[in-house]
């Protein structure tokens, strides 16, 4: 299969990016700027590409000019566990039906059959659109509105798992997890408070898998 992914620069779309090299897929990488607080994912997203020989493409998109979310500018990123009500301020409305518009864009237009992005279980309670059945709407979006897109899909191959069966997945695969870019601070290391630092932590541990990440808040968990 010939594949664009969605590569972040976090720890699920390392996995997913690996996932689909070590399936033997075709692949392409696309990444956004958005306007992101931690706007330092990108870099690892380019690395990684690089270092996988993967064509990669970074799309421009001002998301501040239109959305309020802490991790746009607005406001403060909140502290604690991911599912707390207070995360919902990290929502950026819309934000991957912009992405899968354009990753379906490049892949149709370089004759690709499928977009896959990183969503994951532990996602659903806090994103409307990490949603399975947000995923089969934009999939029957794309195919009715682009010509020759009658069999395009859109895959989320974690869509069902947890962030700690990720975390097991990369393992197996021998993704370079340690050198993604999780916490929405975007300051040198990570900080351990945030929402995502507070996961990816937890990820690693359900996981029984050595965490490498530095955090500025209580040290490398």
């Amino acid at each position: 299969m010939r594949v664009v992914v969605s590569l972040s620069g976090g720890l699920d779309s390392t996995v997913l990016l690996t996932h689909h090299l070590e399936q033997g897929d075709e692949v392409r990488a696309i990444s956004f700027d958005y306007g992101q607080r931690h706007r330092r994912e990108l870099d690892w997203a380019q690395e990684l590409a690089a270092a996988c020989g993967v064509p990669h493409t970074l799309v421009r998109v001002d998301l501040c000019a239109v959305t309020r979310s802490a991790l746009t500018g607005h406001g403060s990123v909140p502290h604690g566990h991911y599912a707390h009500e207070s995360m919902k301020q990290t929502v950026v409305p819309s934000r991957n039906a912009t992405f899968v518009c354009l990753a379906s864009a490049l892949a149709i237009s370089h004759d690709m059959d499928a977009v896959s992005i990183a969503a994951h279980a532990g996602d659903h309670a806090i994103y409307p659109d990490c949603r399975p059945m947000w995923m089969q709407v934009m999939q029957q979006a794309v195919r009715m509105g682009n010509w020759g897109a009658s069999q395009f899909e859109l895959l989320a191959p974690f869509v069902l798992m947890t962030k700690h069966d990720i975390v097991v997945r990369g393992d197996l695969l021998g993704a370079p997890m340690h050198k993604s870019w999780s916490c929405y601070e975007g300051g040198a290391i990570h900080c351990g408070r945030c929402g995502t630092c507070v996961e990816r932590r937890e990820a690693f541990e359900l996981a029984g898998v050595p965490d490498h990440t530095e955090y500025a808040s209580g040290g490398a968990a």
